[in-house]
C-alpha cells in the first residue's frame, strides 16, 4: 500500500472521478442552508436532498464531494465517546461520489473496486463485499464486474444492508466494502462466545465505503415502489480510508491528526502514548479543535440552545480536557492555527476566518475558566462523598447544579464521573430541568399575557398601508374580565374583527392611535398586542362616552408612529445584512426593539467592534438607504422561501406560508412587520452606540429619519455652545478643550502641592499639641474643619513621618457628615490596631468603618459628637 497524505487520499478521490465525467461540487456548509431544522449537516446527501425528492434537477447527473459533516447523535456518536476509542469523531469529511438518474450498480461497484484495489493498490484478499439480501444484480455485478473473491461477497438483511432517507421516502440496498485488519485489530478479544467477522462489531472487520443504491420509494403504507429514475449515493469516510492506507491501527495515528497532537505535545511538554488518561485528552482535543474551527467558520457562535449550545458543549469538553494535561490559561485558540495549516488548503475558509475563529474561542474559553475549577471542585466533593457511601449515582440536583450555576454540560459531567464508574440520576436531572422549565412558562405568563381568554377567533390584520377602517367590537375586558360595555375612565383591552393597527411582534413595538364611535366615544388606544389566542388586542383608556360589544367603531392609528416605526424596522433589515457583510455570517439576529423613536438589534458577535469598523457599517448601510432600492413583500410557501435565500434560523418558528421582505439585492428576511416602500425613505441611519449586553452578543442602537437628523442637530448644537465657551470655532473645540484639560491637571498638581504644603504645617501644629503616653509615644487626636477624606490622610501621613513612633486619630465635619480616620506608625500596629480603634469610635459618630492595623478611616452622620469620639480616643491611651 501507498502510504498517501489525508490530502492526496481527498484530491486522489475527486480526481478519479473528475476523469469519469463528474462534477467536483464543493462542500456544503455545516450549517445547512436548506433545511433550518436539520441541525448540522450529517452527510454527503444533504445538499442533494431536493434533487432526490425530484424538486430540483441538476445539469450535470454526475457529482463528487468532499463533504464536511459534524454528528453528534445516535447509539454509536454520543459526544462522551469521543477520545475514548481511535475511531468516532464529531467533525469528520465523507468522500462520495453520486449519480442522479444517469449510472447504476454496474459502474458504481466496477469504479469503487478500481480505486481501491488499482489506483490505491489495497490488497484483494483482505477486501470483502456485502449485499442487501434480495440484491441478485449487486451480487451479479461483483462477480462480472471485479475480481473479488466470491467467497467474500457476503448478503445481510435490512440492518446493514438498506439505506433509507426516514420513515417514508427515497431508499433502496446498499453494499458496502470492508477490509479484514488482522485478528490484532479485534477489540472484543475478551467478550465471551465473539467470533471476528464482517458485521460483527469488532474493529478487525471495518466499512470503508458504502455504496447506496437508491430505486424506491417507500409510502406511507410501508409499500415500496420503484423509482422512476434510480440514484447512487456513495460514502467513504476519509478519516477511515487514511487509517487503512497509512497503514496505522488509529484515525489519530494518521496525518490528519498528528500535527494537532504534536502541537498540544509541544505545548504541554507531555508525550502522546505515555498514559490512556492523557491519550484520551489529546484525542478530544485533536478531534474538538477541528470541530469547533469549522463550526465556527460555517456561523455558528456559542449561546445556550440549538447550534451554538452544541458548539459550547464541544468547547466546555475540550476545555475540560486541556486543564487535565496542564493548561491553565486558555488553550484551544492556539489549536485552531494547526487546524488551518493542516485543512485551510482544501478547505481555505478556515484561514480567511482564522482571526473570528480563535476570538470566539478564546472568548469562550475565559468565560468557562471562570466557574470551571469551582465546578471541578465541587464535583470532586460529591464523587468523594459518593465512594464514602458506596454509592453510584450523582443526584439529580447535584447534576442541575453543575448545568446552572458552573455551565458544566450534561454530558460532560457523565464523562468525568465515568472515570470512577460512576453516573447521573437523569430522572432527578430532569426533574430540576423541568422544574426549571416550568418556572420560565410562569414568569413568561406573568409578564407578557395580556389579559384576554380565549375565543374562537382570530383578528385580521388589514396590512400595513390601511391606517384607518371600520370594524364590530367583538369582545370588550376590564381589569381581566370581559364586558359587554366600558364607560369614560376604564382602562381596557378591546378586540375586533378586523384592525389596522399592528400588534407588537418581531420586536416592532405596537401601534397606537383612536377607536370612535358613531355617537362621539372614543377610546385612546395607547398599545396594541398580540395575545397567544392569535387576537390583536387594543389597550387604552375610553376618554368619552360609552362603547359596547357588537357595535361598529372606526379605528384609526397614528400614522406618524407608524411611519417613523417602519424607517426603523426596515433599517434593522438593513444593519443586519451589512454587519453578515462585514463581520461574517455567524452574525444573526439575537433580538430587536423597534419603535419610532429608535432602533435596538441585537447580534451574536464575540468582541466589542472597533469604531473604524462602526463607521464602516454606518457608511455602508447609508449607501444602501441612498441606492433608493426596491422594497418588496411577498407572501410564499416557507420551502420556496428558503430556496430564495431568505434568512430563517434554526429555532425560528415558521408557517407553512411566510412573508418575505426583499431589499435591492443585499438583504432577504422572513418578517411580518411594517416596512418602506424603496430604501431612500429610510433617509439617514446614524448610530448611537455598540455595546455588550451578554457573552457573544452586542448590541447596536441607531435612529434614522427626522430621529436621526434632530440627535445630528443637537450635537451640532452642542458642538456650537462648546466653542462659543472655549471662544474658538467647532473645528477648534477639540483642540481647544484638550488645552484646557492639560491646564487643569497643573492646576490640580499645584493645588494638590499646596495642600501638602498646608497638611505640613498643619502637622507641625497639631504635632505640638500632642501628648505622649506612659509608654513613651506621642499621641494627636484632632478635628480639622471641612476636610475630605483625602486631605486627612495627606495630613496623617505627614504626621506620621514627623513622629517617628505614634497613633494619629483626625476627624472633621463637612456638609452633615464626618470623615474618620485612624492612623498607626509602622512599630505599634500590632499593639494599636487602627481599624479596632476605628471601629470603637466610629458608633459615637452615627457611623462605621474599617481598614489594616496601620491604617481605617470610617464615616459618620453626627458631626455634633466629634468632641464626644476624640474625647474617647484619648481615653483609650491616657487609661493604660
Amino acid at each position: 500500500m501507498n502510504a498517501m497524505t489525508g490530502a492526496e487520499i481527498r484530491s486522489g478521490f475527486l480526481e478519479f472521478f473528475r476523469q469519469r465525467g463528474h462534477e467536483v461540487v464543493r462542500s456544503a456548509p455545516l450549517v445547512p442552508e436548506k433545511d433550518p431544522t436539520l441541525l448540522f449537516t450529517n452527510a454527503g446527501m444533504v445538499q442533494f436532498k431536493d434533487i432526490f425528492l425530484g424538486v430540483e434537477r441538476r445539469a450535470n447527473p454526475r457529482a463528487v464531494d468532499s463533504q464536511k459533516c459534524l454528528r453528534l447523535s445516535g447509539k454509536h456518536n454520543d459526544l462522551e465517546e469521543v477520545g475514548r476509542d481511535t475511531y468516532h469523531h464529531t467533525f469528520f469529511e465523507m468522500l462520495g461520489n453520486w449519480s442522479f438518474g444517469d449510472y447504476y450498480k454496474r459502474e458504481a461497484i466496477a469504479w469503487a473496486w478500481e480505486l481501491l484495489t488499482k489506483e490505491w493498490r489495497l490488497p484483494k484478499d483482505r477486501l470483502y463485499a456485502t449485499v442487501f439480501t434480495t440484491d441478485d444484480d449487486a451480487e451479479a455485478f461483483w462477480r462480472s464486474e471485479t475480481d473479488i473473491g466470491h467467497d467474500r461477497i457476503l448478503r445481510f438483511g435490512e440492518k446493514d444492508n438498506f439505506w433509507e432517507m426516514g420513515e417514508t421516502g427515497p431508499c433502496g440496498p446498499c453494499s458496502e466494502i470492508h477490509i479484514d485488519r488482522g485478528a490484532e485489530s479485534c477489540d472484543h478479544q475478551q467478550v465471551a462466545g465473539h467470533q471476528c467477522g464482517v458485521n460483527a462489531g469488532c474493529a478487525r472487520y471495518i466499512e470503508l465505503w458504502n455504496l447506496v443504491f437508491i430505486q424506491y420509494n417507500r409510502t406511507a403504507t410501508g409499500v415500496l415502489e420503484e423509482l422512476g429514475a434510480k440514484h447512487v449515493d456513495t460514502g467513504a469516510g476519509l478519516e477511515r480510508l487514511a487509517a487503512v492506507l497509512q497503514d496505522v491501527r488509529s484515525n489519530y495515528d494518521t496525518d490528519l491528526f498528528r500535527t494537532l497532537i504534536r502541537f498540544t505535545e509541544e505545548h504541554a511538554r507531555r508525550r502522546y502514548g505515555a498514559n490512556e488518561a492523557d491519550d484520551l485528552s489529546f484525542r478530544v482535543i485533536a478531534d474538538h479543535a477541528r470541530a469547533l474551527s469549522f463550526m465556527i467558520a460555517d456561523g455558528v457562535a456559542p449561546s445556550n440552545d440549538g447550534r451554538g449550545y452544541v458548539l459550547r458543549r464541544i468547547l466546555r469538553r475540550a476545555a475540560r480536557h486541556a486543564r487535565q494535561l496542564g493548561f491553565t490559561e486558555p488553550y484551544l485558540w492556539h489549536v485552531t492555527k494547526a487546524v488551518a495549516q493542516t485543512m485551510g488548503v482544501a478547505y481555505p475558509e478556515i484561514i480567511a476566518r482564522q482571526s473570528h475563529i480563535e476570538e470566539v474561542i478564546r472568548s469562550e474559553e475565559e468565560r468557562f475558566a471562570e466557574t470551571l475549577d469551582k465546578g471541578l471542585a465541587l464535583l470532586q466533593q460529591e464523587r468523594a462523598t459518593l465512594r464514602a457511601r458506596g454509592a453510584r449515582q450523582l443526584p439529580g440536583e447535584v447534576a442541575f447544579r453543575l448545568y446552572d450555576t458552573y455551565g458544566f454540560p450534561v454530558d460532560m459531567t457523565a464523562d468525568i464521573l465515568r472515570e470512577d464508574g460512576l453516573a447521573i440520576d437523569t430522572a432527578g436531572f430532569e426533574r430540576s430541568m423541568e422544574e426549571q422549565r416550568r418556572r420560565g412558562r410562569e414568569a413568561r405568563k406573568a409578564g407578557t399575557e395580556v389579559g384576554v381568554s380565549h375565543r374562537a377567533f382570530a383578528t385580521r390584520f388589514a396590512g400595513d398601508r390601511v391606517y384607518e377602517l371600520e370594524a364590530e367590537i367583538l369582545a370588550l375586558y376590564r381589569d381581566g374580565e370581559e364586558h359587554t360595555e366600558v364607560r369614560e375612565g376604564d382602562a381596557v383591552q378591546v378586540v375586533t374583527v378586523e384592525t389596522p393597527f399592528y400588534g407588537e411582534s418581531g420586536g416592532q413595538v405596537g401601534d397606537r392611535g383612536d377607536i370612535e364611535a358613531p355617537d362621539g366615544a372614543l377610546i385612546e388606544i395607547t398599545d396594541t398586542q398580540k395575545s397567544r389566542a392569535d387576537l390583536t388586542v387594543h389597550i387604552g383608556v375610553v376618554r368619552r362616552g360609552a362603547v359596547h360589544t357588537g357595535q361598529r367603531v372606526r379605528l384609526q392609528i397614528d400614522r406618524a408612529w407608524r411611519e417613523a416605526t417602519r424607517l426603523n424596522h426596515s433599517a434593522t433589515h438593513i444593519v443586519h445584512a451589512v454587519l453578515r457583510e462585514r463581520l461574517g455570517t455567524h452574525v444573526r439576529q439575537a433580538g430587536s426593539l423597534v419603535s419610532p423613536e429608535r432602533l435596538r438589534f441585537d447580534f451574536t458577535h464575540p468582541a466589542a467592534i472597533d469604531e473604524s469598523v462602526l463607521t464602516a457599517i454606518e457608511e455602508q448601510s447609508n449607501a444602501y438607504i441612498r441606492d433608493n432600492a426596491d422594497v418588496t413583500e411577498t407572501e410564499m410557501g416557507y420551502d420556496d422561501a428558503i430556496k430564495k435565500g431568505a434568512l430563517a434560523f434554526f429555532g425560528d418558528k415558521y408557517g407553512d406560508r411566510v412573508r418575505v421582505v426583499q431589499m435591492g439585492d443585499f438583504s432577504v428576511e422572513l418578517c411580518g412587520g411594517t416596512h418602506v416602500r424603496r430604501t431612500g425613505d429610510i433617509g439617514v441611519f446614524k448610530v448611537r452606540s455598540e455595546t455588550g449586553v451578554a457573552a457573544g452578543v452586542r448590541r447596536l442602537e441607531a435612529m434614522t429619519g427626522s430621529g436621526a437628523l434632530a440627535a445630528i442637530r443637537e450635537r451640532e448644537l452642542t458642538l456650537r455652545q462648546l466653542g462659543e465657551l472655549v471662544k474658538g470655532s467647532e473645528s477648534e473645540v477639540t483642540e481647544k478643550v484638550e488645552r484646557l484639560l492639560v491646564q487643569q491637571r497643573d492646576l490640580e498638581r499645584q493645588l494638590q502641592q499646596l495642600r501638602s504644603q498646608v497638611a505640613g504645617s498643619q502637622s507641625a501644629d497639631l504635632l505640638s499639641h500632642a501628648f505622649t503616653t506612659r509608654q513613651g509615644f506621642k499621641v494627636v487626636t484632632a478635628e480639622v474643619a471641612g476636610a475630605e477624606q483625602k486631605p486627612l490622610l495627606e495630613m496623617a501621613d505627614a504626621l506620621r513621618e514627623r513622629m517617628g513612633s505614634g497613633v494619629v486619630i483626625l476627624a472633621s465635619g463637612i456638609d452633615g457628615r464626618v470623615n474618620l480616620l485612624a492612623a498607626v506608625t509602622k512599630d505599634l500596629a500590632q499593639q494599636y490596631n487602627a481599624g479596632k480603634i476605628i471601629s470603637q469610635l466610629a458608633p459615637i459618630v452615627g457611623g462605621r468603618g474599617g481598614g489594616r492595623p496601620e491604617l481605617a478611616q470610617a464615616g459618620g452622620k453626627e458631626p455634633s459628637k466629634i468632641p464626644e469620639a476624640l474625647q474617647a480616643a484619648r481615653q483609650l491611651f491616657t487609661a493604660e
